[in-house]
Formats: C-alpha cells, structure tokens, sequence
C-alpha cells in the first residue's frame, strides 16, 4: 500500500513540505497492511513527513529528498527502507519545461534535486538500507538506468548494485528468491561483458548487455 504523505514536485497546489493524512490515518493504514501481510510505503520529501510516517510504522519511504538526521535515526530504528529516486529531479530539469511542467513545479524540482544526492550520501554513510528506483514516467523511462550512474557519485558501486537486488528483494520479503544467485531462487540473470564493480556505465550501455536470463530460461 502506498500513501502520499507529503505535496509533491508535480502537484500544483502544496509545498513539497505540506503534510497529508492524519496520525490516525497512517496508522489504521498499517494496521491493515499488516494484517494482510503486506506493508505501507510512503511518498514523502520532507522531514516533517517522512519522520512522522515512520514513526507511525511505514516500512518504505519514497524519495526522501530533504531527511534531515532525525530521519536518518528513525530509518535506522525501525529498520526501514529509503528508495531515492535522483535520476527523476534530472529528467525533469532537463526536459519538464518541454513537457509541459508549471513553473511551480519546476522551482520544485530544482529544490529537491539539489538536496537528493546530499541525503543519499548522508543515509549510505549511516548505513540505512537503501533501495533502487527511479519514479520515471511516459518517454523518460528510457533513462531510469542513469540512477546507477548518479549514485555511483557518492556510493561503492557495489553498493548500489545491492540497492538493486539483494536490499530490494528484503524490501519486497523476498530475499532469497530475486536479486542473488542462489540454489532456489528465481534465476532471472543479467549477463554483462565487463564488471559493474569497477565500472557503474556497464549496467547502462546496451552493447555491454549479452545475455537476459528469466526463470532460468534464456530471452
């Protein structure tokens, strides 16, 4: 279940900081999450969102753009999960205009991009766990890859790997299953010509890309 907890860069009429749903809310929501075995994530930007939902018990927060330390310790407390979504901010910057983003929005943008990389670097170093996303819509899809190469700014690239796969698939509950290479699992396999440890561009050039491996079988 997912909750928009805070104004958003693309909605015109709040503040990325204006909060929405009420204690009782959030918390009848994760209520219910859990009693169907499943969690709530959360929409967020700012501090004063994102750390009132975790303390109410939402498992994920999305973006997280403008954390503060208090978000950083509650992240860490309650062992939920952060999904920065950093390759969006520059897509919109590049091309929103052209797409038909309000200036509102697009002073948004420009606000929580320049905080993104900040908070995410902030988080790593603490050791929240973090996950791979990209919240990209309609033509910008074709650059969700580049979130590889923005984290690899102020992460080991073996990390963000993680954040795609192993870290993911504890968010998800199916750790063991997706995202590792394990007797028993999914084996849906990326086969690249090069090593992304030392090289983050091998995950985004197509030409690296020499095999897709899906439930074992080869695409």
């Amino acid at each position: 279940m997912k909750l928009l907890v805070s104004g958003g860069v693309a909605s015109p009429h709040d503040e990325v900081s204006a909060v929405q749903y009420t204690d009782e809310e959030i918390r009848a929501a994760v209520v219910e999450a859990d009693n169907h075995n499943r969690y709530v994530t959360v929409h967020a930007y700012h501090p004063r969102a994102v750390n009132r939902a975790l303390r109410l018990g939402v498992r994920c927060v999305e973006h997280g753009n403008l954390l503060d330390q208090e978000t950083i310790g509650l992240l860490l407390e309650r062992g939920a999960f952060l999904v920065p979504t950093l390759i969006t901010y520059e897509m919109l910057a590049e091309h929103g205009r052209a797409a038909g983003l309000p200036e509102a929005s697009v002073r948004k943008v420009a606000d929580v991009r320049q905080a993104g990389l900040s908070a995410l670097e902030r988080a790593h170093a603490a050791g929240v766990n973090l996950v791979y996303g990209s919240d990209l819509l309609g033509p910008m899809t074709a650059a969700q890859l580049g979130e590889f190469e923005l984290r690899a700014q102020v992460q080991p690239n073996a990390d963000v790997i993680r954040a795609a796969t192993t870290t993911a698939a504890r968010l998800l509950r199916m750790e063991g299953e997706i995202g590792t290479l394990s007797v028993g699992a999914h084996a849906d396999l990326l086969v690249l010509d090069g090593d992304p440890l030392t090289d983050i561009s091998v995950l985004t050039r197509p030409e690296t890309r020499k095999h897709v491996v899906k439930a074992g079988a080869l695409i």
